[in-house]
C-alpha cells in the first residue's frame, strides 16, 4: 500500500496552470468528455447503437445514428444537455467542484468561468444531480446520527418564526450513515426523526446483520445488533462505540454551510448533502481521477431549470 501523507496529500492533483495546458480549446474538452462518456467506442447517446457517423457541417449536431435516425453529441443524455455553456467551461466548473473540499459558491464560478450567477448556480445544481447516487448496503460496523441545519429562530423575521421552542425547531433534519470499512457515507434529509423514518434509513443503509453504533436516541430503539454511547452523560467513546466518523461528516457539511454556501434552504438541501457526500467519498482518488467519475455520473440525468425552481 503507498504511503499516505496528511491530508490526503498521497493524490495526485492538478494545478488551474496544468488544467489550462490540458484543455486550451474546446475541441480538446470535447475529446475528453467523449473518451471519459464513450471510452474507446462511440456510441449512440439515445438507443445506443454502435453504428454513428459524424456530420460534416456538424449541424445540427456533431454526430448521427444510422439506427434511431437521430442526431447527437456528447451533451445528449447527460445532465449537460441542451446547454448552451462551452464544455470547457464545463470542465473548469466540474474541477472546481472536486477541488474545493467545502464546495464551491456560484458567485465564484460566475466570477471565474465569465457567465451569468444563475447560470452558475445552475450549472453547480446539475452536477449536483448527477451527485444522487445509490450503493450497496454498508457492511459491519455502520455509523448512524442525525443533525441539524438552518437558522436560529431568534434570528429570523417574526413572520418566520415557529414559536414552538428552540434547539431543532425550524432547522431541517438530516440523517446519515457512515461505514467504517470503506470510509463511505450517505444522507438524507427527513421531515421526521421518529423511529419509523430512522429506522426505515438504517434498513436501506445497513446490511443485514451489521453492527450499528448509534448515540442513545429512543428512536434506534429496537433495532437488532445496535450499541449506543450516552452523550447525554459525556460518553462520546467506549472501545469500539463510538459515532465520531459520521459526526466529522456533519462538521464539513457545516463548515460548507456556514463558510461557503451560507444559506441552504430546505428546498435545495438534499442536492448540497448529496454533493458533500458524494464528494467525500471519492476524496482518495487523483484529481483526474475524479472528475472522469463526475462526468460518468452526469450521463443519464437530467435537470430542467423548470423542474429545478418549481
Amino acid at each position: 500500500m503507498a504511503k499516505r501523507g496528511p491530508g490526503k496529500s498521497h493524490r495526485e492533483g492538478i494545478s488551474i496552470i496544468e488544467l489550462g495546458d490540458m484543455f486550451p480549446t474546446e475541441e480538446a474538452a470535447v475529446k475528453w468528455f467523449e473518451r471519459a462518456v464513450w471510452g474507446s467506442e462511440r456510441c449512440c447517446s439515445r438507443c445506443g447503437s454502435l453504428d454513428t457517423h459524424e456530420v460534416p457541417n456538424a449541424k445540427p449536431m456533431p454526430y448521427r445514428c444510422r439506427d434511431c435516425k437521430k442526431y447527437f453529441s456528447v451533451r445528449t443524455g447527460t445532465v449537460m444537455e441542451r446547454s448552451k455553456v462551452p464544455v470547457r467551461k464545463w470542465v473548469y466548473a466540474i474541477y472546481l467542484d472536486v477541488t474545493s473540499l467545502k464546495g464551491v459558491a456560484s458567485m465564484k464560478i460566475y466570477r471565474d468561468l465569465k457567465v451569468t450567477q444563475k447560470t452558475a448556480w445552475f450549472m453547480q445544481q446539475r452536477i449536483r444531480e448527477a451527485f444522487q447516487t445509490t450503493g450497496p448496503a454498508f457492511s459491519d460496523p455502520v455509523e448512524i446520527d442525525e443533525s441539524y441545519f438552518g437558522g436560529l429562530e431568534r434570528n429570523k423575521h417574526e413572520s418566520k418564526r415557529q414559536h414552538a421552542g428552540r434547539g431543532a425547531v425550524g432547522k431541517t433534519a438530516v440523517v446519515g450513515a457512515k461505514d467504517r470499512a470503506s470510509g463511505r457515507v450517505a444522507a438524507r434529509v427527513v421531515d421526521a426523526t421518529d423511529k419509523p423514518t430512522l429506522q426505515g434509513f438504517v434498513k436501506d443503509h445497513a446490511a443485514k446483520g451489521a453492527k450499528v453504533y448509534t448515540d442513545e436516541h429512543g428512536a434506534y430503539d429496537g433495532l437488532s445488533n445496535r450499541e449506543k454511547v450516552k452523550h447525554s452523560v459525556a460518553e462520546y467513546v467506549r472501545e469500539q462505540a463510538h459515532t465520531n466518523g459520521i459526526e466529522s461528516f456533519w462538521s464539513m457539511l457545516k463548515r460548507a454551510h456556514k463558510g461557503t454556501f451560507h444559506k441552504l434552504s430546505a428546498k435545495h438541501i438534499q442536492r448540497y448533502v448529496d454533493e458533500l457526500a458524494a464528494r467525500h467519498n471519492i476524496r482518495n482518488m487523483n484529481t483526474m481521477r475524479q472528475m472522469e467519475h463526475v462526468v460518468a455520473l452526469m450521463v443519464g440525468k437530467r435537470l430542467m431549470y423548470r423542474d429545478l425552481i418549481a
